[in-house]
């Protein structure tokens, strides 16, 4: 995996417009969606449970995120995640909140065992408590921890049979034995509400052109980070407003040049 093959990647997204089914939670949609069109992908939001099999086979990729969770909404997923399974579509899980609640972490592991999950992405403390692992979550954010990273990626990835993706100050991608860690993005993200949701759902627009999910995960990080890069710099006595309506505008401006000059990815 280098450079290189991430620019490949983002042309293929682009120039194939895959279709990303986000069931995701009511504060993030309108971000998503546009985040998505930026990027090239089609975005499309279903939550009933009497047409989500029926779109989740049809779609490129089908991202599951639990940020307003409902009984309800849970079962739709799990029914779209099914259908997903059955007919090779991949499905990218968003365990938000894992460890905030008890109904959070089992819903999220109920998911994860199961459903066939091509990756899983969250903080550190949303990873950790879907694999039983203490670490802090105040709300939806990481807390304090004092773990490895990179350990409870390969961990998570071995003992959940998934990718793994832990986004930070630096993020990590892992299948237990294929590792790296991406040092693009900037603080700025975590001012903006549901950037990390929207993330989750640019890794499905990847994989839904990329099988191999590290190889579509670490790409989709790539390039989200130095979109956020730009923007920032674009925007850096703005103030977070400013910088979310050109953070899209860089999901859809950056180039190939600006992902060889700005893109940092590490294999372990």
């Amino acid at each position: 995996m280098n450079i290189q093959k991430v620019t490949e990647l983002l042309h293929e997204v682009r120039s194939r417009n895959p279709l990303v089914t986000s069931m995701t939670n009511v504060v993030v949609t309108n971000f998503t969606a546009n985040g998505l069109l930026a990027l090239g992908a089609s975005p499309i939001m279903a939550y009933a449970k009497e047409e989500v099999a029926d779109i989740a086979k049809i779609s490129g990729a089908l991202v599951l995120n639990i940020g307003t969770l409902n009984e309800t909404d849970v079962a739709a997923m799990k029914i779209a995640g099914a259908s997903a399974n059955e007919h090779g579509v991949p499905v990218i899980f968003d365990p938000v909140g894992a460890g905030a609640t008890a109904y959070r972490t089992r819903v999220s592991q109920e998911i994860m065992s199961g459903l066939n999950v091509a990756a899983i992405r969250g903080n550190a403390a949303e990873v950790a408590n879907v694999v039983g692992q203490a670490w802090q979550i105040k709300g939806v954010d990481a807390g304090a921890g004092d773990g490895n990273i990179v350990e409870l990626a390969q961990t998570a990835a071995r003992q959940l049979k998934t990718v793994a993706v832990i986004t930070g100050k630096d993020d990590v991608v892992s299948n237990g034995t294929d590792t790296y860690v991406i040092h693009n993005g900037d603080a700025i993200l975590t001012r903006v509400t549901g950037t990390g949701c929207l993330l989750t759902s640019v890794i499905g627009a990847f994989a839904a052109v990329e099988p191999d999910l590290v190889q579509a995960s670490a790409a989709a990080l790539v390039v989200y980070g130095v979109a956020a890069e730009i923007a920032a710099s674009e925007t850096k006595e703005q103030g977070p407003g400013s910088f979310q309506i050109e953070f899209l505008n860089q999901l859809a401006l950056i180039s190939a040049d600006d992902i060889q000059r700005l893109g940092r990815i590490e294999q372990l």
